[in-house]
């Protein structure tokens, strides 16, 4: 069956689906890559609206049709549209099977249930505890105790836990710790927990502890440091995947207090303002201040008789994927074990820390030592350690220990303790100076910035294996990857129709695919690694360098989630997720911050006192500009949502909307008055407050996104009929997919109206204020157009500037480059991007929209049309209209 063909009947059904009751069920293959059985498996799911009322109306089946365990959760609906669901959570452990089936429908129900479900207590009391029992493993966490877990028993019968099950325990006040050090010396953090919570998406399969805590000094100069921390626990299972967020607060350098002052780019009031000439002489700028010198969890383990030691590094270059290299022990008299693992500069005090074009980069080290004297070394570590005695063991890994440098995993073998360090103490302090030189905004926005890193805690019996080990660990450090049939996500809806990868229009498809393998190689090649790094890219390749981290302008994380579900790629699905974690962790503004009121007290006064708070940083959960360090400029209209929501939604990672909701209160305060509703500043909050409005469906996002678009539609009176003006001619795409969101859920033919009309403008009259950059940028809203008129010149125009995206293919396969001057030649070789068209800057030297840049420009030219223009084109059995960008 052609695609054509294919893509009507589908719509043909989807229609139908959309308006009758009268279907009983259907069905969506599942995925799942490099999965052993057993595996937990998590993942979003799309449904297009209609056709699912219920989560309890899902099923899922295995490859050989039986249905299998599984645990669904509602994360979304179409509303106001209906209640039908939008987004579903679906949770299973894997069989033998590499695919799996979901049915869905009216008559639809769970046939088979676990026998043993998790049992969890939330005791959230002032001397509360929170506990979870999956059956072979029992945790609890209380409050006044270590700030982690605060007992762990095994006992594989799953029945009658006693002491002697005792595995492990927490360290006082040091379960988790986030230790500074400055001029003054160390000052070591006591951890306090002050509330826990049982999390969306808990239950009978899964479960979710929500940990929310302090870190507390001993010196006044430093402030207290919140800390989140999610734990999973999985029914029948003895390891639990927790996700360990800090918070720093210190003071970065040694700069001249601002005392109020504001920067002129993000001034909230006129009085009170930086002189930016004097600031750039100001060298406390790069002296630092307050340093990390160690941050991570431990446990006290409770082991007995002999005991073995186990872990991996692995073989090879660093670019490399690796051969495994076991490194297993008997011990005999050895006081401590530890692997350490590090890279090119990992306090990012350097200026000179990338690759060539032609060579790469040494200085990653691997180490695994004992008593502090290396026994085994490499370039890169697996991630994981372990220890067993003649009952229990002990095993703990960090996911990405290699990418997320420098970090270290250790064990204490006179005092029972173990560490998954985030910032390894055999490693220099983290330091949060600027370095010199760097240009723009001589600021320092470091404080308040964010990290998490993700860790497994398995707790076995002592006879595991290594291999059996090696394989629990793997569930974690090395996940499957579970996705949808590809054509299911563009089909649903939730993101407009696009799409996936496999049609018959390669050339506009490699203009996707080249680009995101040409950001991979250079990962990989520069590096972009490092724990503050990863996640992120850079924007420009000038005279054979790369400039400027992109800091996640324009929400470059959604684009590789966009890949991710419409290729089914695992490196695009890695991509994803590493940099919506680095975006809305270095990339955002998290403190300080008042403490929310949660009414979980009999005190009335805890209210009043809590209104006394401070207002905290009227920056809270606002983003950076893109620049040459992370933390050294912001900008009004530097904070992109969607790609966040789209990790809770496909990945179940809460912290999305968390961070999310930062945003919206953001835009609720108007902390730039009138400046914030003008400009892209008023185009990006559109888009941003109508995907954080479909995720919460919390009213106080849809007033204030109301008001901004009636905002939106009084000043395009006063521009020509342009929703856009000219000065940000390129963020076309923000009001084109911001209003298209808008509209799916509301019935407002007055903005569609008015869209139409703005479209109609940049159709004629096309806005070439940044050149092509703002050009190729009208091409999804005139695609958009098409949809809502059925006018078909709206598409041929939108396809004749889709011409200029047309890339040819490449003689020799990219995994075959061996060098990035080999690939960065042959990008320039297959394009067919344009030069200038005026005699600006970009007339010398290649244009900033070239097809060997970075992401930036590529998310307004390129990555926001091209899967909705394919399948656009895919509805067309006779192209000859559309010649201009079909060869």
């Amino acid at each position: 069956m052609n695609r054509s063909l294919r893509f009507f009947l589908v719509s043909a059904f989807t229609v139908l689906l959309f308006h009758s009751n009268s279907f009983a069920s259907d069905t969506v293959t599942i995925h799942v890559k490099n999965a052993e059985s057993g595996v937990p498996v998590k993942l979003g799911i799309p449904f297009p609206e209609g056709a699912l009322y219920s989560p309890d109306h899902v099923r899922v089946l295995n490859n050989d049709g039986q249905e299998i365990i599984s645990q669904t959760t509602q994360v979304t609906t179409w509303e106001p549209a209906n209640y039908s669901v939008k987004w579903l959570w679906i949770f299973f452990f894997t069989d033998n099977s590499s695919e799996y089936t979901v049915e869905y429908g009216e008559d639809v129900r769970k046939t088979v249930e676990i026998e043993h479900p998790i049992v969890f207590k939330n005791n959230q009391r002032d001397n509360g505890f929170a506990e979870i029992d999956t059956g072979p493993l029992k945790f609890r966490v209380d409050k006044g105790g270590s700030g982690f877990i605060d007992s762990i028993l095994l006992n594989s019968d799953g029945i009658n836990f006693s002491d002697k099950d005792t595995v492990a325990t927490g360290i006082n006040g040091r379960g988790s710790f986030l230790d500074y050090i400055n001029e003054n010396g160390p000052d070591a953090s006591t951890a306090v927990v002050k509330q826990h919570f049982i999390e969306k998406g808990s239950g009978p399969l899964h479960a979710i502890l929500r940990v929310e805590g302090e870190y507390q000094y001993n010196r006044e100069e430093h402030d207290a440091s919140p800390f989140v921390t999610y734990i999973h626990a999985y029914a029948g299972k003895s390891y639990v995947k927790v996700y360990h967020t800090i918070t720093y607060t210190g003071q970065p350098d040694n700069s001249e207090p601002l005392n109020g002052k504001q920067f002129p780019e993000i001034a909230t009031q006129s009085e009170l303002i930086v002189d930016e000439d004097q600031r750039q002489r100001d060298e406390g700028l790069t002296e630092p201040y307050d340093m990390i010198e160690q941050s991570g969890l431990s446990l006290d383990y409770r082991l007995s008789g002999e005991q073995i030691f186990r872990s991996e590094l692995l073989s090879g270059n660093w670019w490399e994927e690796g051969e495994s290299v076991f490194v297993e022990r008997n011990l005999t008299d050895e006081l401590s074990y530890s692997v350490f693992q590090t890279g090119p500069d990992p306090t990012m005090s350097s200026e000179d820390t990338s690759s060539t074009p032609q060579e790469r980069i040494h200085g990653f080290e691997a180490s695994i030592s004992a008593n502090g004297t290396p026994v085994e070394q490499s370039h890169k570590a697996a991630g994981w350690m372990s220890i067993s005695g003649d009952q229990f063991g002990v095993s703990i890994g960090i996911r990405n220990m290699f990418e997320e440098y420098p970090n270290e995993l250790a064990v204490d073998l006179e005092s029972g303790e173990v560490y998954a360090y985030s910032w390894s103490p055999n490693e220099s302090p983290m330091s949060f100076e600027r370095s010199v030189p760097q240009f723009g905004m001589p600021g320092n926005f470091a404080t308040g910035l964010t990290k998490t890193t993700e860790t497994i805690f398995y707790f076995h019996d002592g006879d595991q294996t290594l291999s059996e080990i090696k394989k629990t660990m793997d569930f974690v450090l090395n996940p499957p990857v579970a996705h949808a049939d590809h054509s299911w996500y563009g089909i649903s809806g939730v993101y407009g129709k696009f799409a996936d990868a496999d049609h018959n229009f390669p050339e506009l498809e490699r203009s996707m695919q080249y680009k995101f393998d040409w950001m991979l190689f250079n990962q990989n090649w520069e590096p972009w690694y490092g724990m503050f790094n990863y996640g992120d890219v850079k924007n420009y390749y000038f005279r054979e360098n790369w400039y400027q981290w992109a800091n996640n302008e324009p929400a470059q994380d959604f684009m590789w989630w966009t890949n991710f579900i419409r290729t089914g790629e695992s490196k695009m699905y890695e991509m994803a997720q590493a940099s919506s974690r680095h975006s809305m962790d270095v990339d955002n503004v998290h403190w300080p911050r008042p403490e929310k009121y949660r009414g979980d007290s009999n005190s009335a006064l805890d209210w009043f006192m809590s209104e006394k708070q401070s207002d905290g940083t009227p920056y809270l959960g606002m983003g950076r500009r893109h620049s040459d360090g992370h933390w050294s400029s912001m900008l009004s209209a530097h904070v992109w949502v969607t790609g966040w929501l789209a990790s809770y939604y496909l990945d179940g990672y809460h912290r999305g909307l968390d961070v999310a909701r930062m945003t919206g209160d953001y835009y609720i305060r108007r902390i730039f008055g009138e400046h914030g509703l003008t400009g892209r500043r008023l185009y990006l909050s559109i888009w941003n407050l109508a995907e954080l409005y479909d995720a919460s469906k919390e009213q106080i996002y849809l007033a204030e996104l109301n008001d901004r678009i009636d905002q939106l539609l009084t000043l395009q009176k006063q521009q020509g009929g342009r929703m856009t003006i000219d000065r940000y001619g390129y963020s076309q795409n923000y009001l084109s997919h911001g209003l298209t969101k808008y509209l799916q859920m509301f019935d407002r033919p007055d903005i569609k109206h008015e869209y139409l009309t703005h479209a109609r403008s940049i159709r004629d009259v096309p806005p070439i204020d940044h050149d092509y950059e703002s050009f190729l940028s009208s091409i999804h809203p005139l695609i958009t157009a098409f949809d809502f008129t059925g006018e078909k010149q709206f598409l041929i125009e939108a396809c004749e500037r889709s011409s200029h995206l047309l890339i040819d293919q490449m003689p020799t396969p990219i995994s075959e480059f061996e060098t990035q001057a080999e690939f960065q030649a042959a990008m320039e070789d297959v394009s067919n991007l344009p030069m200038s068209t005026s005699d600006s800057f970009f007339s010398q030297r290649l244009p900033v929209w070239s097809f060997s840049m970075g992401l930036r420009i590529f998310g307004w030219t390129h990555a926001y049309s091209v899967p909705y223009m394919i399948d656009r084109l895919e509805k067309f059995d006779d192209l000859s209209e559309f010649s201009s960008c079909v060869r």
